[in-house]
């Protein structure tokens, strides 16, 4: 016996919305994520990028940098890594923050993906100490901990899509 193989416009029009309602959850997903950390006070941020960039920054890397777009960020780092401990933190706070600072002019003026490469490389940084480490007693909020796993059962172009988004949205730029 052959099942009966018919389709209504009612069968199609309901796998279609089920495909639709999948995107949406994705975007709504990132979308949410986004928001969320929006929310978090400053140091909860800087701290979300690092733990994300620290943890799964490995599978980050080869999408975040690039020899082109890093050179184009390398003055700033290197101003930052002029800077005293207590300057680079209140940098990164500014960032964040979306302070106008002379850093956050220059950090403003760059592409989705050289702010992307910017973290990750400040983050390398403070991982071998040329910029303000994390400190070790640093107690994520719930909220913060709560964004990071949010992140972390993302698939990567969503973790991406988060990543660029958050990033993107620090700093000032200088044209607007």
């Amino acid at each position: 016996m052959v099942p009966d193989m018919t389709f209504s416009t009612d069968s199609i029009k309901n796998g279609f919305s089920n495909a639709f309602d999948y995107d949406t959850q994705l975007i709504d997903a990132v979308s949410s994520t986004v928001n969320v950390f929006k929310s978090l006070s400053v140091d909860d941020q800087l701290a979300v990028l690092w733990f994300a960039y620290t943890e799964m920054g490995r599978s980050i890397t080869p999408a975040a940098t690039g020899a082109a777009r890093l050179q184009l960020a390398e003055g700033l780092l290197n101003q930052i890594k002029q800077m005293s401990h207590d300057e680079q933190l209140q940098a990164m706070r500014d960032l964040a923050a979306k302070n106008n600072s002379q850093v956050c002019r220059a950090y403003g003026i760059l592409s989705a993906n050289t702010k992307l490469a910017f973290w990750y490389e400040l983050s390398e940084l403070m991982v071998k100490g040329l910029v303000v480490p994390m400190p070790s007693h640093y107690q994520l909020s719930r909220d913060g901990s709560q964004v990071l796993e949010s992140v972390k059962e993302l698939d990567f172009g969503q973790q991406i899509t988060v990543l660029r988004k958050v990033v993107t949205d620090m700093g000032v730029d200088p044209l607007a």
